[in-house]
């Protein structure tokens, strides 16, 4: 003869059903914070004092550049970057040198220090063999020691040909 009994929620299963609910939620965090923190240090500027010192004279530089009707434009393959300056739709002919520092917009391990050589008036083209993705260009056109144009740009590197 068998009595069949009501099962009962008993405090037990409540602390297993609490240990589930938290283990769950904090195994998903910890997960998430090791991900981020290998991806990015978070690292925007080294000192935020000293930044915010130098953006009104950035903010001036970048306007008289705007004034000085000297564009840029960069055109990214698969092995070299092409940069070209003109001045008022003219080839800028002033700048002798270009240097540039190319980042990724999140990584700091792929960041490098680019010069690229004087390909004829205006024309500077670096070989660089670049990984497919989106990259950031910083850019300083010089003449000499003076610094003719300064540029930031975000594109694409292409990928291989299949």
């Amino acid at each position: 003869m068998r009595t069949d009994r009501p099962r009962v929620f008993t405090g037990w299963h409540m602390l297993a059903l609490m240990a589930l609910f938290f283990g769950t939620i904090i195994s998903i965090n910890l997960v998430m914070a090791w991900n981020a923190s290998r991806s990015w240090s978070g690292l925007v500027v080294e000192n935020t004092y000293v930044a915010s010192q130098q953006f009104n004279g950035k903010v001036a530089e970048t306007r008289a550049f705007a004034e000085s009707g000297i564009k840029g434009q960069l055109v990214p393959g698969n092995d070299s970057l092409r940069y070209t300056l003109t001045r008022k739709g003219e080839p800028e002919r002033k700048a002798d040198r270009v240097v540039a520092i190319l980042k990724r917009p999140v990584e700091e391990h792929e960041d490098v220090g680019v010069e690229f050589e004087r390909a004829g008036e205006g024309v500077f083209v670096a070989a660089s063999a670049l990984k497919a993705g989106q990259w950031i260009a910083d850019l300083t056109a010089m003449a000499g020691e003076e610094v003719v144009y300064r540029q930031a740009i975000r594109f694409i590197a292409p990928g291989d040909a299949p």
